[in-house]
């Protein structure tokens, strides 16, 4: 039998719907054996434009010909570029994909949830049975095919009942409980008058509006009536209770799977499956709770949720502390190899663009998609912890899964809009159940960046030592590397009563070169004659240009036979670089060298000073005119 894989796109996979809809495609996955790919991202959660787009470069690693189908959440993604993107890619492959709740769109299976008419019901209700004229309305964002359903909803229920819709009254959010505090916060600051209800477009967004209302000094219902949409946990066990929409996600979910298994092999199904959905009336609008869950079963679901918290946020701070020491790869790997076998999953891994620990290419860096080829630095399962050096990002996975009912989530880590990689969680709950697991994925990626810029900074800080030290032209120590390897060796030779050779070499004639040949062929003379000094050197000994047309070496431990070869050998390598490369001037210079202890009261540079007095007296018995050469 041909194993089965499909692929999930979603965005904020830590919010209920999201969850609820996984849970019935997880269910399905498990039930018939098929492999399930979530590729999530955690888009318009921090507000910021580029990080968005770090988080939405996940969906570029889908390698759609590898599935049989696609279920697009793509009404959890608020980027439209992203969206179209999304939708686009998966027509290109030529496989099915199953839309929940998009616009309408006949390359693709469509599941609808009637939000319409289970919305007029929950504001006719608030109008008509509780007497409310003025009402502020809480909208997702327009681009967002729901979102626009209700509010259309809305608009249509208040002209029905002959109420303004005033635009000042109108929030956009993007469905977050953050956006339900910042409408009553825009809500008081308007200078209107306080609404009779607040009307959501979903529960994140309305428990946002009664925890903002109630921290400035108003009860909900009884100052204001506050309604939301979907029926999440925390809507049927908030106090007061949401008055809410109740929508069947997990069949959603279940029914998309189901829909795709039948698409490849070869069954039919209506292009459109329509679910309906009910208004459910409780406290925050003044009726009595429809609730009718056991109290010890939602005791105990908050015991384990407030457990498992404190678990994860353990597991956090621990990893957060112990990443915030590292300094390398490998001490990074370290510190999660500790940690994430915590995460409950059975596998994990951590994958990361070949290039993460260089200089970003450009000025965007990796941006759009992934590098061809990835690393994965860590695996985990329950049994070993292995690596692959390296792995087509085409793969996705670094290692195949073995067997179908896998079920697993890709989520990115990025800098910003720069992708440095993804992580893999496989067949556990922690990346939907857990409300750290985006923090912790923050971590890690601040960490692999932290990492790349401690690395940057090593590089920087060697090559800045270079320009301080060595001299850019001839390649060897300037008179601020001499000054400081040579102190080193003085003391060294003071410490152990070694003697110390100085020889210092001036170059004969480089004014001559200058004025007949030019400076750039005066600035070759001297590259030549520094590679000269340079190999004359032997173990122990340091060199450098001392300053324009003046060099010197310097060794500890030498005698005044290994002075005397040292002039020798010096000599005769000018001789024979001479000979290579046969200019019309002769390329020399004059040579004088000091061996002594180290005496006391006896500085380096008196040392110095006596070697350029022997090298000033034979230059003195040089006559300048020898150094052109006469053909």
């Amino acid at each position: 039998m041909t194993q089965r894989h499909i692929a999930v796109i979603a965005a904020g996979i830590d919010e209920e719907y999201q969850n609820s809809v996984l849970d019935g495609i997880i269910a399905f996955a498990h039930e018939k054996d098929i492999n399930v790919s979530c590729f999530a991202a955690f888009g318009g959660v921090i507000g910021s434009r580029k990080f968005d787009i770090g988080e939405y470069n996940i969906y570029s690693l889908v390698n759609y010909a590898r599935f049989d189908g696609a279920i697009l959440l793509t009404n959890t993604v608020n980027d439209p570029g992203v969206k179209k993107r999304i939708l686009t890619d998966v027509k290109a492959a030529g496989i099915p994909g199953v839309l929940l709740d998009g616009n309408d769109d006949e390359a693709f299976y469509n599941i609808k949830i009637d939000n319409a008419a289970a919305m007029r019901d929950v504001i006719q209700h608030v109008v008509t049975v509780h007497g409310a004229k003025t009402l502020n309305f809480v909208s997702g964002p327009l681009a967002n095919p729901e979102a626009q359903t209700r509010y259309e909803a809305f608009l249509q229920v208040m002209a029905e009942n002959k109420l303004i819709a005033d635009a000042r009254r109108i929030y956009f959010g993007e469905f977050r409980f953050g956006d339900g505090r910042a409408a009553v916060k825009e809500m008081l600051a308007s200078g209107l008058p306080m609404p009779d209800a607040v009307i959501c477009a979903n529960d994140a967004m309305a428990l946002g509006v009664i925890d903002g209302l109630e921290k400035a000094g108003y009860t909900v219902p009884d100052d204001v009536i506050v309604t939301g949409f979907d029926a999440t946990y925390n809507a049927r066990h908030g106090s007061p209770e949401l008055t809410t929409v109740e929508r069947p996600l997990f069949e959603a979910g279940y029914q998309a799977c189901s829909i795709l298994l039948d698409a490849a092999e070869g069954r039919a199904n209506e292009r459109v499956l329509h679910l309906g959905a009910r208004a459910v009336m409780a406290e925050s609008c003044g009726c009595q709770s429809p609730w009718a869950e056991d109290i010890r079963a939602y005791k105990k679901s908050v015991y384990r949720l407030v457990n498992d918290t404190r678990a994860d946020i353990g597991l956090l701070n621990s990893v957060t502390s112990e990443l915030a020491e590292t300094e390398s790869a490998k001490e990074c790997v370290d510190v999660l190899s500790r940690f994430m076998d915590r995460t409950g999953v059975e596998q994990w891994a951590l994958c990361l663009c070949s290039e993460w620990d260089t200089a970003f290419n450009g000025p965007r860096g990796q941006v759009d998609g992934y590098t061809k080829t990835m690393s994965a630095p860590l695996i985990m399962t329950k049994d070993e912890v292995t690596s692959v050096d390296s792995f087509l990002s085409g793969q996705m996975f670094p290692q195949s899964l073995q067997g179908g009912g896998h079920v697993s989530f890709f989520l990115p880590l990025h800098f910003r809009e720069r992708a440095l990689g993804y992580c893999i969680f496989t067949d556990g709950d922690f990346p939907t159940k857990s409300l750290l697991c985006h923090s912790l994925m923050m971590n890690i990626s601040n960490s692999i960046e932290n990492i790349r810029k401690l690395l940057h900074l090593s590089n920087v800080i060697s090559e800045l030592d270079k320009l301080y030290v060595v001299d850019p032209l001839c390649g060897i120590y300037n008179r601020n590397g001499f000054i400081r390897e040579a102190d080193i060796l003085y003391h060294r030779c003071e410490d152990q009563k070694e003697p110390l050779l100085i020889s210092f070499i001036d170059m004969d004639g480089l004014k001559l070169i200058n004025d007949n040949f030019g400076h750039k062929e005066g600035d070759f003379a001297l590259q030549r004659l520094a590679a000269v000094i340079r190999d004359c050197c032997t173990t122990g000994q340091i060199c450098a240009r001392f300053g324009g047309d003046e060099f010197i070496i310097l060794g500890i431990g030498s005698t005044e036979d290994e002075a005397e070869m040292l002039e020798h050998n010096f000599y005769k390598r000018l001789e024979e670089i001479n000979r290579i490369i046969h200019k019309p001037y002769q390329l020399d210079a004059s040579i004088g060298t000091y061996v002594a202890k180290v005496q006391p009261g006896v500085t380096l540079f008196n040392m110095i000073t006596t070697a350029d007095q022997m090298m000033y007296e034979r230059k003195k018995r040089k006559k300048t005119s020898r150094y052109l050469r006469r053909d």
